[in-house]
């Protein structure tokens, strides 16, 4: 029987170093996604199976039925690591939101026929749940990709991602995701009921409000209840 091989490659070396790195600095496992675009390695099934042979070494411990359920026991160094209580409080807090698209925070932008509907379930982000406000916290929260700058002065920027909640009842002020529905396009912008119709306000000096004269035609998406900001060469 041909004895398996037991010495760490360069990319188990790298893939144990994003793993330490995480738990030791963010203060909780890095995902599937984000190990890959770390170690660079395009591919979550090739990560699963670097990720299974470091299991098999006793470098990690994995629990498959949680996100980010990968637990660093020891390092390429081979010292031991201990992350079980403070891993576990802080996977525990986190929630699992899924990322449906993108949305348009500058012109509005063609509505894709994934937008707000499809759901793939490795596209996701892990938010805090004591982030979030106390109602806020149900089954109704999904994440969009802000794509634009109209909204850079409410600090939300290119590359964002904004936590919805499903509801078409805002009240004026709020930052909501609307469909305009005579262009079938999207926009992320404050909302305002006036006039008899609905103004859609950037929060960009450079830019004009979109003005809709008949309010019906405006489907409005959510609102965001949380911004998580991207650091450049962040993953999600």
């Amino acid at each position: 029987m041909t004895k398996r091989k037991s010495a760490l490659s360069d990319r188990h070396k790298k893939i144990l170093e994003v793993l330490e790195h995480h738990q030791t600095d963010v203060g909780y496992p890095p995902s599937i996604r984000e190990i890959g675009k770390a170690a660079g390695i395009s591919s979550t099934s090739v990560v699963n199976y670097y990720l299974n042979q470091l299991e098999e070494m006793n470098y990690i411990e994995r629990d498959r039925k949680i996100s980010r359920g990968v637990r660093l026991i020891k390092s390429a160094s081979g010292q031991i690591k201990d992350f079980t209580e403070s891993v576990k409080q802080v996977v525990d807090d986190l929630i699992q939101i899924p990322l449906v698209g993108a949305i348009g925070a500058s012109l509005p932008v063609p509505t894709p026929s994934s937008d707000f509907n499809y759901y793939d379930p490795e596209s996701s982000v892990d938010v805090a749940r004591s982030l979030l406000p106390e109602r806020d916290r149900g089954d109704d929260l999904y994440a969009l990709e802000v794509d634009g700058d109209s909204m850079i002065d409410a600090m939300v920027n290119d590359g964002d991602i904004v936590i919805m909640k499903y509801t078409q009842e805002v009240r004026n002020g709020e930052m909501v995701a609307v469909r305009l529905v005579d262009k079938d396009e999207t926009t992320l912008k404050f909302f305002f009921k006036e006039n008899g119709g609905v103004r859609l306000q950037p929060a960009n000096p450079t830019m004009e409000p979109i003005i809709v004269d008949d309010p019906a035609s405006v489907l409005i998406q959510g609102k965001v209840v949380l911004v998580i900001r991207q650091v450049p060469g962040s993953p999600i």
